[in-house]
């Protein structure tokens, strides 16, 4: 799936075209160039408008920059929330929270690698909510972990510091996948699914 095809599974029909075009056109001069290279007439050019009919949808590059950092963080976190609250125990349920994670990341490389190393170059305000975000989705992994420690299934001495190495694993995972690589998203997550259970002092049964 190319970046483009998973942004439009992700946006689907939530605004008018002319700014699904320039989230695609942010995106992938954010990604080609950074944010603070890339211009507004790159981005208006890529999506085939004028500089002046970006300002029409968006008041700034930063403005896109927030919408799309909002809007892969709250994905992220409904995905994490909804294994977490899922069946099975707590060792079937952090397998498929990570599978799931990681390969949210390798099918979604692109955006998740602005969305998480492009965060400082958003607003205070929009920096604020993103942290939010990101603050929850860690707490939901330290709340399964500390479910599975109570249960007997996790071995771990500290379960902040294990969260957040769950959450880094797959979040590194959009800053090198591609296209060319050997696995699949699916495959890479079960992968991870496995290494993350160890990692917790536990296997899946």
């Amino acid at each position: 799936m190319t970046t483009a095809q998973h942004l439009a599974e992700e946006w689907p029909g939530e605004r008018p075209e002319a700014a699904r075009r320039l989230l695609l056109a942010a995106v992938d001069s954010f990604a080609s160039r950074g944010f603070h290279a890339t211009t507004t007439r790159d981005i208006a050019t890529a999506a085939g408008m004028s500089p002046a009919a970006l300002y029409i949808h968006y008041p700034s590059k930063a403005a896109l920059l927030a919408e799309i950092s909002r809007h892969g963080h709250a994905t992220t976190l409904a995905l994490v929330e909804q294994a977490a609250a899922g069946e099975g125990d707590p060792r079937a349920r952090m397998r498929q929270l990570v599978e799931q994670f990681t390969a949210w990341h390798a099918r979604g490389h692109t955006v998740g690698r602005i969305v998480n190393y492009e965060l400082r170059a958003l607003p205070e305000a929009d920096f604020a909510e993103v942290a939010e975000l990101r603050r929850r989705i860690e707490e939901a992994v330290k709340q399964l972990i500390e479910e599975g420690v109570a249960a007997g299934h996790f071995s771990v001495a500290e379960t902040r510091t294990a969260a957040r190495a769950v959450t880094s694993l797959g979040i590194d995972v959009a800053r090198w996948y591609n296209e060319r690589s050997s696995e699949s998203p699916e495959e890479l997550g079960a992968r991870y699914g496995d290494l993350v259970l160890r990692m917790l002092g536990t296997t899946a049964d």
